[in-house]
């Protein structure tokens, strides 16, 4: 997987893709102290929203018991795109701003941001470290595996270990871009 020179700091989007459990939430929290002009729009934020609304329910309700409500939320997901390929993805895009959309999952997703400038960022972390991190379900949907073999992104990140490991590697590479 070949990086890119490209730049964090310059980039209007952001994109953050990977497995369950691999820290895409964490590496955007980090990225928000550091880089606070962005604001975290994630893909699923949608979807929630419209589940929450179809289901009489809070999003807090669904944030609180995740593993319960993935399948249906990836269900729907798959509904939006039938219609339309970028459905979900259409509606971050039109939000103003500096944005780090943080579940990037699909190749046309990644492909959608790659012709928006996004900067793509891949996290990655072993099956049994993430399996440690929460319960693994739906492995084999392709919203859990179809950017297994992309290529194209910008920056590879491996989170095997702590947070300060995951800033240590973020801080590194701000650093490396102001040289």
């Amino acid at each position: 997987m070949a990086e890119t020179g490209k730049k964090l700091r310059g980039a209007q989007i952001i994109s953050i893709s990977g497995k369950q459990f691999v820290g895409k939430d964490e590496l955007t929290r980090l990225l928000l102290q550091r880089l606070p002009a962005f604001r975290q729009i994630p893909i699923a934020l949608a979807i929630k929203q419209a589940y929450a609304l179809q289901h009489g329910l809070t999003l807090a309700q669904i944030e609180a018991d995740k593993p319960r409500y993935r399948p249906d939320l990836i269900a729907l997901g798959n509904w939006g795109r039938a219609q339309d390929p970028d459905y979900w993805l259409k509606q971050v895009l039109n939000q103003p701003g500096r944005r780090i959309i943080s579940d990037v999952r699909l190749v046309r997703e990644a492909e959608l941001l790659r012709q928006q400038g996004a900067f793509l960022i891949r996290v990655n972390a072993d099956r049994e470290v993430r399996a440690q991190r929460g319960k693994l379900v739906n492995e084999d949907d392709p919203t859990e595996c179809a950017l297994d073999d992309f290529r194209d992104w910008d920056w590879i990140v491996t989170n095997n270990h702590s947070v300060a490991e995951l800033a240590a590697q973020l801080d590194l590479r701000l650093e490396a871009e102001s040289v």
